[in-house]
């Protein structure tokens, strides 16, 4: 008796064990895993319809600037354009060209999409609105934007084609030259944050001063320098001898159609709308109100996000409407000999100014 009662404490000791380990197990790692994950997907929806009307808005823009209507008709003034653009290009049928190497041309648009969609992850919309808060969120930003070159590598080689391979030489190195460029500025705001973290750089333009508190005004050259890059980076017009559809045939994606070229512009449209938020995050305060006081205080931080993202993509829409297109020696000359140099000299500027006045972050 005693015996058997011995071996029913051990059991139930064991048990208690096992059940404790498995608690653990759920909670440290399967829990946090489905969080992710649920917030990922919110994420990937909410993005996904924002892409749909940033694209009706950039066409309106376009529109309003050549004084006609743009999309009006499916939908009411046209809210439904881009879900119909959806459709048509989902139900068709798509083309590989028989000399192509089928794999990697069908992989590389969703090369370029998966990566402009992956960098959202730890952009911050709102005080904690984040899903991955990592300390290194400028690195994890800038090696995402830096893969994003080999979808259209890929897509150019894969297509057997001397057209779209030049075309994807050509954007490969376009995307490259600026990419320094836009180093160089990430670099300067970090010297006057002292930090990697999005959240902690948004953080650092919390003043009583407001919007003269944020680092697009002692960093306005800087500004100007990412602005532009970032049209070279995403290849926006005046920038866009990537996809030059009349005197370019139509760049590295000519071989492309229906749902792979969808995939592509979609890719371009989310890189985008990321620049806009690195644009905001950098130097226009974040989800900071423009005053530090009441009724602006009031406003959610994402509302106020949203709408600074809006007003960098409204420029990007003014320009690709008022800007002649580069030639292709005028945007490298522009890449190497003015924002290379300009943007290292202010890298020397502001270390020293932050150095000598004793205002680097400790």
């Amino acid at each position: 008796m005693f015996g058997a009662r011995g071996r029913a404490l051990d059991h139930d000791g064991g048990g208690t064990i096992k059940g404790s380990t498995m608690a653990a197990f759920w909670s440290d790692y399967i829990w946090p895993l489905v969080i992710m994950v649920a917030e990922s997907l919110l994420l990937l929806l909410i993005l996904l319809t924002a892409v749909a009307y940033v694209l009706y808005a950039d066409r309106k823009i376009w529109a309003a600037v050549q004084i006609r209507r743009g999309p009006n008709v499916v939908g009411p003034w046209g809210l439904l354009q881009s879900f119909a653009d959806l459709l048509k290009f989902v139900l068709k049928e798509p083309v590989i060209p028989s000399g192509a190497n089928k794999g990697v041309f069908l992989l590389a648009p969703l090369v370029s999409c998966v990566l402009a969609l992956a960098a959202w992850a730890v952009i911050p919309v709102n005080a904690g609105w984040v899903v991955a808060n990592i300390n290194v969120g400028i690195l994890y930003i800038f090696a995402i934007s830096s893969l994003g070159v080999y979808g259209i590598i890929m897509a150019g080689w894969a297509s057997n084609s001397k057209y779209p391979f030049l075309a994807a030489l050509r954007s490969a190195a376009q995307m490259v030259s600026y990419e320094v460029s836009i180093g160089f500025v990430i670099i300067t705001v970090l010297l006057c944050v002292g930090s990697l973290n999005l959240s902690a750089i948004v953080e650092a333009q919390n003043s009583s001063w407001g919007l003269l508190g944020w680092y697009w005004l002692p960093l306005l050259p800087m500004l100007v320098i990412f602005f532009v890059s970032a049209l070279a980076e995403t290849n926006r017009p005046p920038f866009d001898l990537v996809e030059a559809e009349s005197e370019l045939v139509a760049g590295f994606m000519v071989e492309y159609g229906s749902t792979p070229y969808m995939m592509f512009m979609l890719g371009e449209y989310v890189a985008i709308c990321t620049m806009c938020a690195m644009c905001t995050i950098l130097f226009f305060g974040g989800w900071l109100p423009p005053f530090p006081v009441v009724p602006f205080t009031w406003v959610p931080g994402v509302i106020w996000f949203t709408l600074k993202a809006s007003f960098v993509f409204f420029m990007f829409s003014m320009v690709k409407a008022f800007v002649p297109r580069y030639r292709y020696d005028q945007l490298m000359r522009l890449g190497w000999k003015v924002f290379l140099p300009i943007s290292l000299a202010m890298v020397a500027i502001v270390a020293g100014v932050l150095q000598v006045t004793g205002w680097a972050p400790k």
